[in-house]
């Protein structure tokens, strides 16, 4: 048995905050606290049978009985002077929230004039929201921009293409300059409602120029983890989920389009795309829906994916900006790092990251979550969840239907669609795991 792979002790944690914290706020508040760590709430005492998860032990069910609002909140955090949030370049000041956004930032670049582009081609989502034709004023000073950099800065962002993608990224080049003027005509137009659209067009030439930077893979997987399948870039999936009755309109379910980035975490996106080729996810419920995460990968009879007679466990894994190689093993907060920002945050809505047993860090196997992030528990950029779970990719398309997902509905299929050759499978099976792990959950 592995280092990694072995039982940790569990505590008697109620949020995924430093134990001096969780001692504070059993003194300071604690009638409501034991509430919340005994289930005496009469609103909290229904289980969930299929992954193992009880709701009275759930983060998102203890935050509100610790706190009946905001203010309630925001108080008993400030006595307990918890850390602020890392204070990243992307993040800075107005959090990205879109999950393409995310993958762009996230690429391992450092070509400062595409980057300049991108932000300013961001930024118009934010310009769109001054009502009426006001807004196209400061978009065409972004358009104008983006444009400008480009034609100045050229030959700069061409040196840093990859050999080997200079003629992908040279089209993607002449797609953006294209596109940018066709951004100005719409502008000149005063067509508002195209300038949305056109915006994601153009940055998703950004996207192109900028993979076309990324020069094989960044760093070395420790080698403990060649056991393991290891995503060495990124790859795409579609997952199909059939509700099991018809839902608002008479939908019957609907596609998912997921991106997982091997660049920043290859262990879990190997993982994924593994099982997902296998066929692993086809047929399986959801196993958990309740308006914080929506959940499932739990065997039928089991608690992950079995291989060689025993469950494939994979390390907690976390990319912090920054640093060139992902922290292994331990939380951000076990690591003293807690202040840091992950390169792959929980921003977006639908954002997918491996589920474990809450007090045992390095217990993952095949279950996941996608998160939906309109809880206390979740604002952008300073949450309870980054540097605790281990995030490895987004819902791009289709995360409005996570809304609509309930218990019982089916993964009519996940599959592969671009990327798979990204895969580096082991050469050896994993290792035998001889201590039994608890169920997983997002708790």
């Amino acid at each position: 048995m592995r280092g990694w792979q072995r039982r940790y002790e569990a505590t008697n944690s109620i949020l995924p905050i430093p134990m001096s914290t969780r001692s504070r706020l059993a003194l300071t508040h604690g009638v409501r606290y034991q509430q919340a760590a005994d289930g005496s709430n009469s609103n909290t005492t229904a289980t969930n049978s299929n992954t193992g998860a009880t709701p009275t032990s759930s983060l998102h069910m203890r935050f509100k009985q610790m706190a009946v609002s905001a203010l309630a909140v925001t108080t008993v955090l400030s006595q307990f002077s918890l850390p602020e949030p890392a204070s990243a370049g992307m993040l800075a000041a107005d959090p990205v929230k879109n999950a393409n956004a995310l993958l762009r930032y996230a690429l391992p670049i450092k070509n400062q004039p595409i980057r300049r582009i991108q932000k300013e081609l961001e930024q118009i989502s934010e310009d769109l929201r001054i009502p009426g034709s006001k807004s196209l004023g400061p978009v065409a000073k972004r358009v104008r921009f983006a444009a400008s950099t480009l034609d100045k800065e050229e030959k700069t962002i061409r040196a840093s293409f990859a050999a080997a993608n200079v003629k992908d990224g040279d089209a993607a080049i002449a797609k953006l300059r294209a596109g940018l003027k066709e951004f100005q005509t719409l502008i000149d137009n005063e067509d508002k409602q195209e300038v949305p659209i056109k915006q994601q067009e153009v940055l998703s030439y950004v996207g192109d120029i900028e993979q076309a930077m990324v020069d094989g893979f960044p760093f070395e997987v420790p080698s403990e983890y060649a056991n393991l399948p290891q995503l060495k870039g990124r790859a795409t999936l579609e997952m199909k989920i059939k509700f099991k009755d018809p839902r608002e309109d008479n939908a019957t379910g609907g596609l998912f389009k997921i991106v997982v980035d091997g660049y920043n975490a290859p262990v879990s996106a190997g993982d994924f795309v593994d099982l997902a080729k296998k066929g692993f996810y086809d047929g399986m419920d959801i196993q958990r829906a309740d308006g914080f995460v929506v959940q499932t990968g739990k065997p039928s009879g089991g608690e992950g994916y079995v291989e060689g007679g025993q469950v494939r466990r994979i390390p907690f894994e976390v990319m912090v900006e920054g640093d060139k190689v992902p922290v292994y093993e331990e939380t951000l907060e076990d690591n003293g790092r807690y202040n840091e920002q992950p390169v792959l945050p929980f921003n977006a809505f639908g954002t997918l990251a491996m589920a474990r047993s809450e007090f045992e860090t390095n217990s993952a196997s095949s279950q996941v979550f996608f998160l939906l992030k309109e809880s206390e528990l979740t604002p952008t950029g300073s949450n309870l969840l980054d540097g605790r779970y281990a995030v490895f990719g987004y819902i791009t398309e289709g995360s409005e239907l996570l809304k609509e997902m309930q218990v019982g509905d089916k993964i009519e299929y996940c599959k592969v669609v671009s990327g798979y050759e990204n895969l580096v499978l082991p050469k050896k099976s994993a290792p035998a795991v001889v201590d039994e792990q608890p169920s997983s959950s997002t708790e």
